[in-house]
């Protein structure tokens, strides 16, 4: 029986308009607050449309436009993420490559006569350490540009590939999962990355079934990042289902590391999973407690 196949949300359906810059030069603290303020906003609207309230969803708006709308919150994740504040991410993306990029051509799925072809999903920057370092052919996309060689592009509206050649070696999903405001959208956009990576080829397949997977073998590759307590203070993930879910999709866990702040992982794909290996995850309690917060994850 044939697999209906639902069409990806877009992630700027019904997303309020960019207004207002904040102050060009934001404090630690002041950065922090936007963030989590926007977050918190952003949430609450979310809600209020799933049960049709649309004063709420009108006042929720106008609440996000006076704080400065997309535009601002993008500005203070640049702010955070900059090289002053030790907040770029990407370089221990490059790290964690760099060893696995210099495994002799068997460990890997990609040809030494060419660069990894990088896909950054919410890029900020255009100096950040995956876009200087020179290994990289990087394709940056954003909901809203901030910068001529960042495209203004939907992810989950990125038209599908056909063939490899316009497939990914890695894609990055830095601080872009949380920023979704559903949990079944989120599900659908890690579905989604496996549509974007390089098929392995069958020997890595073979490989992987006959328990030979080689540790310097990690392409094609998911790189996420998630604030910490998505992870650690969830009601509804934590490492372990987070594990299971991505195990679900056909990747395999690589390089994690968990700072007070930030949760990082690596991800090696395995390929497409066959209709019977699909499983779903829904919305169930697996931290129990009042000052939890409710970050989670489904897969329909």
């Amino acid at each position: 029986m044939p697999v209906s196949r639902k069409k990806p949300k877009s992630l700027s359906h019904g997303r309020p308009r960019a207004v207002a810059k904040p102050p060009p030069s934001l404090s630690s603290r002041a950065t922090r607050t936007l963030i989590q303020t926007h977050h918190r906003l952003h949430k609450a609207r979310a809600a209020a449309l799933a049960r049709g309230d649309e004063s709420t969803v009108k006042k929720l708006e106008q609440a996000i436009e006076e704080q400065g709308g997309l535009e601002s919150y993008q500005i203070a994740s640049i702010t955070g993420q900059s090289a002053s504040r030790g907040g770029d991410s990407s370089k221990l993306l490059v790290s964690w490559l760099e060893a696995a990029k210099s495994q002799p051509q068997e460990l890997r799925n990609t040809t030494p006569e060419r660069k990894l072809k990088l896909l950054e999903v919410g890029a900020l920057s255009m100096t950040n350490a995956c876009s200087t370092c020179g290994s990289f052919d990087v394709k940056r996309i954003d909901l809203h540009s901030q910068a001529p060689g960042i495209e203004t592009q939907d992810f989950m509206e990125l038209p599908l590939p056909e063939s490899d050649d316009r497939r990914f070696d890695v894609i990055s999903l830095s601080l872009v999962l949380n920023y979704v405001p559903e949990a079944t959208t989120r599900g659908q956009m890690l579905k989604r990355t496996c549509e974007f990576l390089v098929r392995p080829d069958s020997s890595t397949k073979d490989a992987l079934a006959n328990e030979k997977e080689l540790e310097g073998d990690v392409f094609p590759a998911l790189f996420l990042v998630l604030p910490a307590p998505c992870l650690t203070n969830s009601r509804y993930l934590n490492g372990e289902r987070l594990v299971a879910i991505m195990e679900s999709l056909g990747y395999n866990l690589k390089q994690e590391k968990v700072s007070s702040k930030l949760a990082y992982s690596l991800w090696k794909w395995n390929g497409p999973v066959t209709t019977n290996g699909l499983k779903k995850f829904s919305k169930s309690e697996v931290n129990p407690g009042k000052a939890r917060n409710n970050f989670a994850i489904v897969i329909t």
